[in-house]
């Protein structure tokens, strides 16, 4: 298993870090963990929109950028270490319209200093919409 003292991330702490910032403003939610991923889900509505009415882009990557992290974090001592995003990337390969889209984080890597992690991005028919590479450092928190 790869999280910290082998302890799966549960709902309440993945959507509690969230709450007050991007992630709960557009709604981003926890959906489930194994032992080497991680799942969480956004809605497509009007605030993750382009004004064409499909997916925005950019919510892709904030979701991806989300779980990444999420993830990240997940596989660390966060009273020592905080996980911070280094670089993101996205192939935007089908629409979604509404309902919710599903990313699912699984890491390439996981270092000492760097992880790296792949999302893939689904709608609710398990169709490809995006799919991401993130890069992540570990650094300590007095860093911040």
């Amino acid at each position: 298993m790869i999280w910290f003292n082998g302890r799966l991330p549960e709902a309440d702490s993945v959507d509690r870090m969230g709450a007050d910032n991007m992630a709960g403003l557009l709604g981003i939610e926890f959906v489930a963990a194994g032992e080497d991923w991680l799942q969480m889900r956004m809605p497509v509505t009007a605030l993750t929109q382009q004004p064409f009415g499909r997916l925005h882009g950019g919510a892709s990557i904030v979701l991806a950028e989300t779980i990444g992290s999420v993830a990240a974090a997940s596989c660390v001592d966060r009273d020592t270490h905080l996980a911070v995003g280094m670089e993101i990337n996205g192939n935007h390969v089908r629409p979604a319209y509404d309902g919710w889209v599903i990313a699912t984080a699984r890491p390439e890597s996981i270092g000492r200093t760097t992880h790296v992690w792949s999302i893939r991005i689904e709608d609710e028919q398990g169709r490809l919409i995006c799919i991401s590479r993130f890069t992540v450092a570990i650094i300590p928190k007095e860093r911040r």
